[in-house]
């Protein structure tokens, strides 16, 4: 019984310390998509969290690894696996992520647009989104090919559909 009460009131002192503090935000640092020949994807997606961000983190009430493969699934059909979780940092695999097209003896990959608007609308479902600021457009996104070629993407919350071409068909 007195296990509980402290519980309790550890819990309460938390939502109290949260609701006085300033808003503090998710911050989307890093998005790294690498395209595999197979078209499949790996997609490292580094972060930074609040204290008490890292606090509800820690408490499993929410798994930021398992938030992002949630997005990329809602996004498309395709499978999406969580391969890692180290600190600030999610790794997921994403296959048959990008599109192989050959025309007039040209193949390219192309890579599918990405928005970062309904990551908001799903962090809304919790109980402690008031008391965050999230910002949720990476501050440099990264897709990758294959053959090393890489574009570029700063603070922005779509990532255009990207098209590279891989060689002849």
């Amino acid at each position: 019984m007195m296990k509980h009460a402290v519980a309790g009131t550890g819990i309460l002192l938390l939502v109290l310390m949260m609701a006085a503090c300033p808003a503090s935000a998710f911050t989307a640092k890093t998005l790294d998509i690498s395209i595999q020949d197979n078209t499949d994807a790996v997609v490292t997606f580094d972060y930074e969290l609040s204290w008490y961000e890292n606090i509800v983190v820690f408490a499993r009430i929410v798994d930021p690894a398992a938030e992002l493969a949630q997005a990329f699934r809602s996004e498309s059909s395709k499978n999406v696996v969580v391969t890692g979780v180290n600190g600030n940092q999610a790794q997921i695999l994403i296959e048959k992520f990008a599109s192989r097209k050959a025309s007039d003896g040209v193949e390219s990959l192309n890579s599918p647009s990405l928005t970062f608007t309904k990551a908001r609308q799903a962090l809304d479902k919790y109980w402690f989104a008031r008391f965050v600021s999230p910002d949720f457009s990476p501050e440099v996104t990264r897709v990758r090919f294959p053959d090393g070629y890489t574009e570029t993407f700063y603070n922005v919350e779509e990532i255009p559909s990207v098209r590279h071409v891989t060689g002849t068909a």
